[in-house]
């Protein structure tokens, strides 16, 4: 069904752990040549790399914090130099960082939150887009998340509100790009086994979060891989630009 994506090159920022790492090996199971990327998970993203390998797939790993618009811009042009140019990017990467309530934001948490979940998106697409541009074609897929329809849970105003950015920001790439071929569409998980609920997230957090969920269950990763193969593959989603799919098990409906 997605054999189109065979010898396509795919970044996934992001992708040592959770819902980045479950797409990243997706699709390197479809024959896509697949960047790795990791910032502090070196162990985890090695892994990931090794898995793919050892199925026969293809990838390179590549290394940076994204949050930093100089990193940003080397880790697209790394990617896409050992990928041998660069069809598809994930923004993937980002985080809560950390919950904290209004009266106790300040300049550094917004700015580690906004660099990590609203810079990277801007900057990788930005150095992306060069490199689609010369290929005549291209995808961007960004992850938003259900915290920017909801507000996200206890702490998260930052996040929720990065995560809005990031899903609005999709619209409006996808207008400025469409004329270079370029489509830009989003995934928004909903409540997803990672280990960013692991980080951020105590046991009754999560038990309130599923109990607003209709399906009743709290999703997995392997949950997220079909709507990023759909937006890679212009076999299946050619026509398709400017969306964002909600993949939340019910939790929020568009």
């Amino acid at each position: 069904m997605f054999n189109d994506l065979e010898g396509k090159r795919i970044l996934v920022t992001g992708s040592s752990t959770g819902i980045g790492a479950a797409v990243a090996k997706a699709y390197a199971d479809c024959g896509a040549a697949v960047a790795v990327h990791y910032n502090q998970s070196k162990a985890e993203a090695e892994a990931v790399a090794a898995a793919i390998k050892a199925a026969g797939g293809t990838c390179v790993l590549v290394g940076g914090d994204v949050s930093k618009g100089k990193e940003a811009t080397r880790i697209v042009d790394e990617a896409a130099a050992g990928l041998g140019g660069l069809d598809v990017l994930v923004n993937n990467a980002g985080a809560l960082v950390k919950r904290v309530p209004l009266d106790d934001i300040d300049d550094a948490i917004y700015d580690r939150v906004l660099d990590l979940n609203v810079r990277s998106v801007v900057v990788a697409s930005q150095a992306a887009a060069r490199h689609m541009r010369k290929a005549g074609r291209g995808s961007i897929i960004n992850t938003s998340s259900v915290a920017a329809r909801n507000g996200g849970g206890p702490g998260a105003l930052l996040y929720a509100g990065a995560k809005a950015f990031v899903l609005n920001a999709t619209r409006n790439l996808a207008k400025e790009l469409a004329s270079a071929n370029i489509r830009v569409n989003g995934v928004s998980p909903g409540v997803i086994s990672t280990p960013f609920h692991e980080r951020y997230s105590t046991p009754e957090i999560l038990e309130g979060m599923r109990k607003t969920i209709p399906m009743g269950i709290i999703g997995t990763p392997d949950d997220c891989i079909g709507s990023y193969l759909f937006f890679a593959s212009d076999r299946m989603s050619g026509y398709v630009t400017g969306q964002v799919l909600e993949v939340n098990g019910g939790q929020f409906m568009a």
